[in-house]
């Protein structure tokens, strides 16, 4: 039997659907296990899949742009190119997503009429022959597209509401708690499908009365040739699905604080100044204000172990680990790559995970698990002369930082007035998981090792 070429891990726990981008391989060329065979977009990166078993690619169920179930089997590999054996799965039909009213004898009469058709080989799934015999269609007139020649569910694309609303089981889910018709909902996925995403901007829609989220109508307002029209890809709708879900579900409060950062600077210059340097002549390394923040917040997020918490619905998480997600901002979107344990890392550790993560997110070829969780994150936009400014918190995350730039202000001390380089901090709490005192414990603790460095260097 030929073997399935599925996305499995590589398309993320969370992740529902992705977009064929490219086939590395044609039917009836030969494959060894560990090639790469395809490559897919999650929504926020283009993610490599690898062929399973050493054999000749067989089939292809799933075209370069079309998008994918990560459920779905992308194609086969079989012995020869003829090797299809097996073709005959259900690639990503729930027969959940049909709602046929329950069978009846007319239903039944017309089900066995369609398969006992002269002149007819209609080979269909259980759920698309009641939905077909309910919607009155006749099978036969069905486009067959599928490899095997098997009519399934979502084929019959004109069939809506009652008869057939492709949904993923967790749309399902999200929709009936919140008391929602699924079959109202217009679907973005495959062929219709409603996933997630279309579940919450519906709810979106129900909580916040929004503007006009199509262009057609939002182009009324300008003179036409007045304005470019860029779709937005998968990764911004993602960003801004989930940002609205963090202002509408999540109570954010803030927290701001003038922090000096004479004696951080000061130790940053000593560090870099003792760096090797390699047989180019240019240093092994150069630690980063970013980097000491970074150093900074998950320091602080273990010695103030109940703000290192993330809000879980029923409970709140207490991490027994910094996990940071650290912003990163490319063109059309915004990574968030995680440093896993950063308390545990040394300076040097962290810059240089930090680069990898920022060039490979660059050019999305990070993997889910590398920007999935995590327990607060760090935002700065310091590099970029902005003064002050607050963050929405990326859910599941308790907390963010955003960072300020440095400059040269007048501060007195002793009685006198003294030159001083100090950054604006703002730390936004989720008040369900981190109240006010907590977040104040937090900042505190942060000033505290940015403007004393040797204190978080003598803790790793």
């Amino acid at each position: 039997m030929a073997t399935q070429i599925t996305i499995g891990s590589a398309g993320g726990e969370y992740m529902e659907a992705v977009v064929v981008l490219e086939w590395a391989a044609s039917i009836g060329d030969i494959v060894n296990e560990g090639d790469l065979i395809v490559t897919v977009e999650t929504a926020k990166a283009a993610t490599e899949v690898e062929a399973p078993c050493d054999g000749v690619l067989s089939a292809v169920f799933a075209e370069v742009g079309t998008e994918v179930p990560v459920s779905e089997v992308l194609g086969l590999i079989g012995e020869d190119e003829n090797d299809t054996d097996g073709a005959n799965i259900d690639q990503g039909e729930d027969e959940t997503n049909a709602a046929p009213a329950p069978s009846t004898p007319e239903i039944e009469e017309q089900i066995n009429a369609v398969n006992s058709a002269p002149d007819t080989r209609v080979i269909a799934s259980p759920a698309a022959r009641l939905a077909a015999a309910k919607a009155g269609i006749d099978l036969r007139s069905i486009a067959i597209t599928s490899p095997t020649g098997r009519i399934k569910l979502r084929d019959l694309g004109g069939v809506t509401g009652d008869v057939v609303t492709r949904s993923s089981p967790l749309a399902r889910r999200i929709a009936q708690d919140a008391e929602l018709d699924i079959a109202s909902i217009a679907g973005t996925g495959t062929r219709g499908r409603v996933v997630k995403a279309d579940v919450e901007l519906a709810l979106t829609k129900a909580v916040i009365p929004a503007p006009a989220t199509s262009h057609d109508s939002t182009s009324m307002m300008f003179e036409d040739g007045s304005y470019e029209v860029i779709p937005a890809d998968g990764m911004r709708k993602t960003v801004a699905a989930r940002l609205t879900e963090a202002k509408r579900d999540v109570p954010h409060f803030y927290l701001t604080a003038d922090v000096k950062l004479n004696a951080m600077l000061k130790a940053r210059a000593g560090i870099n100044a003792i760096a090797p340097m390699d047989t180019e002549g240019k240093p092994t390394y150069k630690i980063s204000v970013n980097d000491f923040i970074i150093k900074a917040w998950a320091l602080a997020l273990q010695q103030v172990p109940q703000a290192n918490a993330t809000w879980a619905g029923d409970a709140i998480f207490l991490h027994r680990h910094s996990d940071v997600a650290v912003a990163v901002a490319i063109p059309g979107g915004l990574f968030t790559p995680i440093v896993r344990k950063a308390e545990t890392k040394s300076l040097r550790q962290i810059s240089a995970e930090v680069k990898d993560f920022a060039a490979r997110a660059r050019a999305r070829k990070l993997s889910p698990n590398e920007y999935i969780g995590g327990s607060s994150s760090v935002s700065n936009l310091g590099m970029y002369g902005v003064k002050h400014f607050t963050s929405i918190i990326n859910p599941p995350h308790g907390t963010i930082i955003s960072i300020g730039a440095g400059e040269e202000r007048l501060y007195p001390e002793n009685g006198e007035v003294k030159f001083g380089t100090f950054m604006t901090i703002s730390v936004s709490c989720d008040h369900r998981s981190v109240d006010g005192a907590l977040g104040a414990q937090l900042m505190a603790v942060f000033k505290m090792l940015i403007e004393q460095p040797l204190l978080m260097l003598a803790r790793g």
